[in-house]
C-alpha cells in the first residue's frame, strides 16, 4: 500500500508542478506570439504607407503628364482655330476685292 500511497502523491506532484510549467510555457508563448503579431501589424502598416506614397507620387506624375497633355492639345487647337481665321479673312478678303489688305494684314502678324 505504500507504494500506491507513493504513486498517488507522486502524481498529484507531478500534476501540479507539470501544469504550472504548462501554464508558464503558454503564457511566455501567448506574449511572445502577441509581441510577433505587432511587429507583424507593424510592417504591415509600414508597407501600406509605402504602397500609399507611391501611388501618391504616381497620381502626382500622372496629373503631370495630363496636364501637359492637355496644354498640347490646347495648341494645336489654337492653331487650328488661327488657320481656320484667316482662311475665313482670305475668303472674305475674294469677296470684298481687298485681297491685297488680307495679304498686307497677314505679312504684319507673322
Amino acid at each position: 500500500m505504500s507504494q500506491r500511497d507513493g504513486f498517488a502523491s507522486g502524481f498529484l506532484a507531478g500534476a501540479i508542478v507539470g501544469g504550472l510549467i504548462g501554464g508558464i510555457m503558454g503564457a511566455l508563448v501567448a506574449v511572445q506570439r502577441d509581441t510577433d503579431d505587432e511587429a507583424e501589424q507593424s510592417l504591415l502598416k509600414a508597407k501600406r504607407l509605402e504602397a500609399k506614397a507611391i501611388k501618391g507620387k504616381k497620381r502626382q506624375l500622372n496629373s503631370e503628364e495630363s496636364i501637359e497633355v492637355a496644354r498640347r492639345s490646347l495648341e494645336d487647337k489654337i492653331a487650328q482655330l488661327n488657320t481656320a481665321i484667316d482662311d475665313v479673312r482670305q475668303q472674305l478678303g475674294t469677296v470684298n476685292g481687298n485681297t491685297e489688305q488680307v495679304n498686307i494684314e497677314r505679312s504684319r502678324e507673322s
